[in-house]
């Protein structure tokens, strides 16, 4: 499967789910506020007074130890660093579950950055990941089904590195290119390979990636707070769903012994 095949297959997927999925995004406007929006047709809307980002950059310090040698003695030496994730992830808007993310990892002090990108679980691990950014002409006529030179891509392979209950993540060094690329480029697209062979793609944004990758980072409890409002519209979402459900089960069920011969010696005597 090709890059172009593979962007065409899942950009058509997402617009099929986009009624369901919530479409990206908790991120910074053009005017730096934060914000939610809870499908596509939302963040177009939106577009025209303060286009919506795909990515958000979060910092915290976070203890890290590393190990010096003096003389025949090696020493933990414990110190707090400032690590950074521009980040962008898509959820799933009747689960909650996270569909892709990408990041790119700083780590204070350190000369190389990384592209981290996580998708759910049942993808094959041994042959990893394959991303390839796409320029905004390139991503608009892939969407489009039209003809891309695989030739123009120069896709990067990432090696799964961790899974948990929400996905694997698989990571590759960010080179100055790569990172130039996704300043200007209008999307990314992940190969994965899942357990039947099967290649299964994810179109990644680009959209303010480049504002949030050389700006501040957001408030990370105004992100908390704003992620923990769209998980609870997902609950409630979820919550109409059962209850719907529910109400459809019981119109399905026979009547009760006797209830006929009930309802209608009741309407008699109100007769």
């Amino acid at each position: 499967m090709s890059h172009r095949d593979g962007i065409a297959t899942g950009l058509r997927r997402g617009a099929a789910a986009g009624g369901v999925a919530l479409a990206l995004i908790l991120g910074m406007t053009a005017h730096g506020g934060l914000a939610i929006a809870d499908d596509a047709k939302k963040a177009e809307a939106a577009a025209p007074e303060g286009r919506q980002s795909a990515w958000v950059k979060l910092c915290e310090k976070s203890p890290l130890v590393r190990r010096e040698k003096e003389g025949d003695e090696v020493k933990e030496v414990k110190e707090e660093k400032d690590i950074c994730l521009t980040h962008h992830e898509r959820l799933d808007g009747n689960s909650g579950m996270v569909l892709v993310s990408a990041a790119i990892r700083q780590v204070e002090g350190s000369e190389h950055e990384h592209l981290m990108i996580m998708v759910p679980l049942g993808m094959a691990i041994p042959p990893g990941l394959k991303a390839a950014v796409y320029s905004k002409e390139q991503w608009e006529k892939a969407a489009k089904n039209e003809q891309v030179d695989d030739a123009e891509l120069k896709p990067v392979d990432l090696k799964f590195s961790l899974c948990h209950a929400s996905g694997c993540t698989a990571e590759v060094e960010a080179t100055k290119e790569i990172i130039e690329q996704m300043k200007t480029g209008g999307g990314m697209m992940v190969l994965a390979m899942n357990a039947q062979a099967q290649p299964v793609g994810f179109p990644v944004p680009l959209d303010g990636f480049g504002d949030a990758f050389s700006g501040q980072p957001v408030d990370n409890e105004e992100y908390k707070k704003a992620r923990g409002q769209l998980m609870a519209q997902i609950r409630q979402r979820q919550q109409e769903a059962y209850e719907k459900w529910k109400e459809e089960q019981i119109k399905l069920l026979p009547p009760q012994p006797g209830a006929e011969g009930v309802a209608g010696a009741a309407a008699e005597k109100k007769e």
